[in-house]
């Protein structure tokens, strides 16, 4: 008899829907071969399966069939990998020898699980991407781990059930091939499961005493998604004021949390929280790898810049991460998105983030500041020289972040500035006003605009034109560095409210790519 049941394998962020196939035969005498054999490009965490799925079956109360099963994972050309389908082969198998019911086929069913060796399901990566996968492929009922299935049930239009052992999973299955009513019920998310806190964080950028340029700055760079760079002696603040970046971003639309948590799903990351409704902020050690950074390995997973898609990712003393590891954010910088070739396969992975930088001015880090370097001109510039200029070209807004002065810090006759919630507000009336003016070229952040774009949207009067050909000829920047001024200054009359860009956009935007250090080149 042969018996069909479906999983899902995840490729990159997606899932493609799997046929399982187990036919059973007679064992004939002296036949030596495994009791399961496993066709269809599986790789050693799925061979290993059989050993798994036979112990599952006998400690769940089922006998183990005595003919050889073979099991099919069509289709038989593309690799599977995990150990993911360890549920719906045991599915299977109980199913081609009987103990499911009298039918041949679980109709319109997808199931994914690993198994422990005493029955219990275990939660497997990539739960949104193969519920999107299932809808879209017209499949009705979803039977997945306890863990992921508040993930799952994000997903409209498809019934999810939670199971926590195969002897539920068995049960389960036999009411729908039998069309009775389910013994489990799909599980159903609120409203504010759904939701989520949306507007709970820890920080506030209120904290930050004193930096008013740099809190501008940062306001800046979240109106238009724009890279910034923080220069500055320890202690002056920069980590608090990129940790506190995620506060002043517009809210997750729930198109942008569903792609987030696909991301976060096929890494593993999520658990039993469901949707992910906050930006995420990824801050890698300076010790990372090009894989650990970019994704990769022998099955490329999604690295740090990809789960950062969609929020910020700081890279805290950026001189001390390898410069090669480094060089490879070049294209997510500019594509938002990165692709990784491997010989069997090549996968791209989202990559929209904000990046936030941070470095000291010099090895010993008070170079300029009231504190004595001791620093050669030859030592900074070689601590200097560890980030290529074509990376630095990249980075829209470069602010110096000076040391506190004691009266801030005490706030003697000092404001500490609007919270976040105030500037957050700001920020999301700028982004209103560029998706008015944007949407219909189909991009949504000044960070996006293209060549043709810019010259649409960033019109100058003859002022601002002059200021920008005397920055342009004193500085020597180069065309890039042109076209995200322009980008910039663009997002300041936004936060103005302004139609046109006037020269005091354009100035402050123009100091936002003058480092006062003269070793800087």
């Amino acid at each position: 008899m042969v018996f069909l049941t479906r999983s899902a394998a995840v490729y990159g962020i997606d899932a493609l829907i799997v046929d399982i196939e187990v036919n059973l035969r007679p064992a004939l005498q002296n036949d030596m071969s495994p009791a399961v054999t496993i066709v269809g490009l599986p790789d050693t965490a799925v061979r290993e399966s059989r050993e798994r799925i036979r112990a599952a079956i006998g400690n769940s109360g089922f006998f183990f069939p005595v003919q050889r099963a073979t099991v099919n994972l069509a289709p038989a050309d593309v690799k599977k990998e995990g150990a993911s389908f360890d549920l719906p082969i045991a599915l299977g198998i109980l199913g081609a020898s009987g103990d499911l019911g009298n039918g041949e086929l679980l109709e319109s069913t997808l199931s994914v699980g690993e198994l422990s060796l005493d029955g219990r399901v275990r939660p497997v990566r990539g739960a949104l991407s193969i519920s999107l996968s299932a809808r879209d492929n017209g499949i009705k009922n979803l039977i997945v781990p306890e863990e992921n299935a508040k993930e799952a049930a994000v997903v409209t239009g498809i019934d999810v059930y939670p199971v926590s052992s195969l002897r539920e999973a068995a049960g389960l299955a036999e009411d729908l091939i039998a069309s009775t009513t389910p013994r489990i019920k799909p599980l159903e998310l609120s409203a504010d499961e759904l939701n989520g806190d949306r507007e709970h964080y820890r920080f506030d950028l209120a904290e930050v005493r004193g930096q008013q340029t740099a809190k501008r700055a940062l306001e800046v760079a979240s109106a238009g998604g724009h890279n910034i760079l923080f220069i500055g002696p320890p202690g002056s603040g920069k980590t608090m004021l990129a940790k506190r970046l995620p506060t002043i971003l517009p809210p997750l639309e729930f198109e942008e949390a569903l792609e987030i948590t696909k991301i976060h799903s096929v890494a593993g990351l999520t658990g039993r929280s469901g949707l992910i409704t906050e930006r995420p902020f990824k801050s890698p050690h300076h010790t990372v790898s090009q894989a650990g950074l970019i994704g990769g390995g022998s099955v490329p997973r999604p690295g740090e810049v990809s789960l950062a898609h969609l929020g910020v990712l700081f890279l805290d003393e950026l001189p001390e991460f390898d410069r090669s590891v480094l060089e490879v954010l070049r294209q997510p910088m500019e594509d938002k998105q990165v692709t990784i070739s491997r010989a069997a396969s090549s996968l791209t992975f989202p990559a929209n983030f904000t990046l936030v930088a941070s470095m000291n001015p010099c090895p010993c880090g008070y170079f300029g500041s009231s504190r004595e370097c001791n620093c050669s001109p030859a030592m900074i510039q070689r601590y200097v020289s560890k980030i290529s200029g074509p990376l630095m070209d990249r980075i829209d807004i470069h602010i110096d972040v000076p040391a506190v002065k004691f009266n801030e810090l005490r706030g003697k006759g000092t404001s500490d500035g609007d919270s976040s919630d105030v500037i957050r507000r700001r920020v999301i009336n700028a982004r209103e006003k560029q998706i008015e003016r944007l949407a219909a070229d189909g991009i949504f952040s000044n960070s996006a605009m293209s060549p043709s774009h810019i010259r649409k949207y960033c019109s100058l009067d003859a002022e601002s034109e002059q200021l920008l050909e005397r920055a342009m000829n004193r500085q020597g920047l180069s065309a890039r560095a042109h076209d995200r001024i322009l980008k910039v200054a663009r997002t300041i009359a936004d936060l103005d409210q302004s139609d046109d860009i006037g020269p005091g956009h354009l100035s402050e935007a123009i100091n936002y790519r003058s480092l006062d250090r003269d070793y800087w080149v």
